[in-house]
């Protein structure tokens, strides 16, 4: 089947468009003579690069192939960003009010949704069991306390972290969620991806679940890129509010995987301090920003422009990963902070432009913290905003 290139109509992408006059109608896989479509087909490789207009490559490629091209490449000045979500993420229920709800996921598309970025954005899928993954940074004893507590029903791993009957296949669709967007960050099918999975898992450590959180999602995706795609150094940027201390302390020791924290202190879960560095080979490659209850985007921004910045641009990391929590914003209920959506819209131009200079632009970005919905959907909606937008 033949695939126009033309131009369409406002607001649609040109292979929505009908054929237009010029097109050489003997030709039933001729990619249109207009110079949109041509630069199009000549960034995807369908023509020759030097060649006339008529020296056309005999490539047929689905529509929808051709429609993410579209997205991410005519349009210079936006990136092809992935999405990972399922609206199984939704049956972990922690039950009565508990802040991390299912309200929370649902803020955040709905935000995605009002802003019109849903539909730019790829939508990713996967099928494969993370289990042998989680079992990389999680001792067996996690995975099996978190699932028999599931099977029970309702019970409680912590006097915070509350499971329910789906909890424990809802935690390693979450996981599994992060592993496809590694897939197709390091494929180049997406430039870089954002997951807006539940539950969080920075304060989940390697042996025991907490906070929230029953497996850290984060760093079992950092071992992946490592052992499955090969990278070497992982750069992992927290800038939720409470200390990621799961995170921390499954890499405490270890220097291929830099972590760095900006949060709240002295606060949940009481890590965090700016001596805890790093032990033994991994010394100096975690690095925690310790920060007073009412600190806003003048001293975030600062840390981030003058101290995160120059520190992970030396480490050169292979791949940047977020752990993106957004409960620092001035209205959550859970914290003392005063970020912005302004402050976050330039955290994340930081990020990204730590990942332009150092990761091939390979940058995934997963959702922790953030409990009041309406703060958390517009502080997301930029973020992924922000995500698109070319370094």
């Amino acid at each position: 089947m033949a695939v126009s290139l033309g131009v369409g109509a406002a607001g649609r992408s040109p292979l929505q468009g009908s054929w237009i006059p010029g097109q050489a109608r003997n030709d039933a896989r001729t990619v249109l003579l207009d110079p949109y479509a041509l630069a199009l087909a000549r960034h995807a490789g369908l023509l020759m690069p030097d060649g006339p207009a008529s020296i056309l490559a005999r490539v047929i490629v689905s529509p929808a192939a051709l429609n993410r091209l579209w997205l991410a490449s005519l349009v210079e000045d936006i990136m092809d960003i992935g999405l990972v979500y399922h609206p199984d993420y939704l049956k972990h229920d922690p039950g009565g009010r508990h802040p991390e709800h299912a309200g929370r996921l649902e803020a955040v598309m709905q935000a995605l949704e009002a802003g019109g970025q849903l539909r730019q954005l790829v939508h990713l899928d996967w099928d494969d069991d993370p289990q042998a993954w989680v079992a990389e940074v999680h001792e067996p004893e996690v995975m099996q306390r978190v699932q028999a507590a599931s099977r029970r029903g309702r019970a409680a791993l912590d006097p915070d972290t509350i499971v329910s009957r789906d909890s424990y296949d809802v935690a390693l669709q979450a996981v599994a969620g992060t592993l496809a967007a590694a897939d197709a960050v390091v494929s180049g099918e997406v430039s870089q991806a954002f997951c807006a999975v539940r539950p969080p898992g920075h304060h989940a450590e390697a042996h025991r679940s907490m906070g929230f959180c029953l497996f850290n999602n984060v760093a079992v995706l950092a071992r992946y890129l490592q052992k499955r795609h090969g990278l070497d150094n992982i750069l992992i940027i927290d800038w939720d509010v409470h200390h990621g201390n799961g995170t921390q302390h499954i890499f405490e020791a270890d220097a291929t995987v830099m972590y760095i924290s900006t949060h709240q202190y002295p606060y949940y879960p009481g890590t965090g301090a700016s001596n805890e560095t790093g032990t033994g080979s991994g010394e100096g490659y975690t690095v925690n920003f310790p920060l007073p209850a009412g600190t806003g985007d003048d001293a975030y921004l600062k840390i981030f422009e003058q101290a995160i910045l120059p520190r992970a641009l030396e480490y050169r990391p292979d791949c940047v990963l977020v752990s993106a929590g957004f409960d620092a914003h001035y209205a959550d209920p859970l914290a003392h902070m005063q970020v912005s959506e302004a402050g976050y819209r330039r955290m994340t131009e930081v990020v990204k432009e730590i990942a332009a200079t150092c990761s091939r632009n390979r940058l995934i970005s997963v959702l922790e913290g953030g409990y009041n919905v309406d703060a958390l959907g517009r502080s997301v909606s930029t973020h992924v905003a922000t995500l698109r937008q070319d370094p």
